[in-house]
């Protein structure tokens, strides 16, 4: 045996010795120079989502993840996927990942604005950014900078995990002909969105989607949002409550965020620190592909069941964007990190609209069918 036979498998029975047989990483993180030895490093981690298993393209981008990455890392790094409630509660994954009791996590960011009213803006803010949009600000116009400060709080790392694109504005059980019908309806709808109803007189409520259904059939809240027709129709809406409205103007492109804990992602070989990033961008970007590709026809199911289709009133979405702005203004009044994102944000949104607001606007104004024409649907 030569000296670099030697060398060779000095390194890879180091890496043996070092086998994780259980889920996590070593105990202690690797540094940058033996991070960079260890190529064929067994690692087990354990990602816990807010969402559950039956929702299968908004979890699913944490299985696109996981078997991407298996892929890229030849089996050697593996990712466990356990949907909302398995391992942690559904609106508790943010803090498991904190505390390390789960590697990884998948959420919306705008669950946990109780821990820092700044972590909307991983996600989405009433009349913001659409998936687009938002993506450009993220990936090329500085935000993401300004979303890794944010979550070094949180000794988390955070990555792209997918958008749902324009969300829908929700069932509800009666109608809304005006501001005044929203005043006591009682709606499940979260993040930023839910503080702006709760101000336009709305009794709201936080629920993860399994107890959306069950509290909707019993009268418990009287109206709900979750996403667009593919997976409201999955979770059964249409069953009890007949008024699909729209736009869903609370939530124009909301991103979904991979949540990484920093200590284990510090005790990765680079490459596979590497291979994760990677794996997520190609779950984020099918994840908006799917729901693109999905909602189109679920729609039109949903129509053909006797849904009715209805737009929020103009004075719905005119006191809604007036009390947006109010409670963006507030968040940032005497709070520095909020602000310095927030100004960001606002700067980006307003080239956003521009530019969008010319080419793609006039286009869509002059393409785009009515809502429901195809189904002879009530508008």
């Amino acid at each position: 045996m030569d000296r670099r036979d030697f060398t060779k498998n000095a390194l890879l029975g180091a890496a043996g010795a070092s086998l994780l047989t259980g889920c996590g990483s070593e105990e202690s993180p690797a540094s940058d120079g033996a991070a960079n030895v260890q190529p064929n490093k067994q690692v087990r981690w354990r990602l816990a989502s807010s969402f559950s298993r039956s929702l299968d393209t908004i979890y699913g981008a944490a299985e696109v993840l996981s078997e991407r990455l298996k892929t890229l890392t030849d089996g050697n790094f593996q990712i466990l996927t356990y949907p909302g409630g398995e391992l942690v509660p559904a609106l508790e994954v943010l803090g498991s990942v904190r505390n390390r009791t789960v590697e990884m996590g998948h959420s919306a960011s705008y669950y946990f604005i109780g821990k820092n009213p700044a972590l909307a803006f991983d996600s989405t803010v009433p009349f913001g950014l659409t998936a687009r949009q938002y993506n450009a600000w993220l990936l090329h116009g500085g935000g993401m900078d300004l979303m890794r400060k944010l979550f070094a709080d949180f000794n988390i790392l955070n990555l792209p995990g997918g958008n749902t694109g324009m969300q829908m504005g929700g069932w509800f059980r009666t109608e809304v002909d005006s501001l005044q019908d929203m005043k006591g309806l009682k709606m499940r709808i979260p993040g930023l969105g839910g503080r702006v109803m709760s101000e336009m007189g709305v009794n709201t409520q936080v629920l993860p989607s399994g107890e959306i259904y069950p509290s909707l059939e019993r009268g418990a809240i009287d109206a709900a949002e979750w996403v667009g027709p593919y997976d409201d129709e999955k979770l059964g809406f249409h069953e009890v409550a007949q008024y699909y409205y729209y736009p869903g103007w609370w939530e124009p492109g909301p991103a979904l965020t991979f949540y990484v804990n920093r200590d284990a992602y510090d005790g990765l070989p680079t490459q596979y620190q590497e291979a994760l990033k990677t794996a997520a961008r190609e779950a984020s970007l099918h994840m908006l592909a799917a729901y693109d590709h999905k909602n189109p026809a679920a729609l039109d199911r949903l129509l053909e069941k006797d849904v009715t289709l209805r737009r929020f009133p103009d004075e719905v979405m005119q006191r809604a964007q007036e009390v947006t702005t109010q409670l963006l203004e507030d968040n940032a009044s005497g709070n520095k990190q909020y602000r310095e994102i927030y100004d960001a944000y606002k700067s980006a949104r307003s080239d956003a609209y521009q530019w969008f607001g010319t080419a793609e606007a006039a286009y869509s104004n002059f393409a785009f069918p009515e809502p429901g024409a195809s189904a002879g649907a009530s508008t």
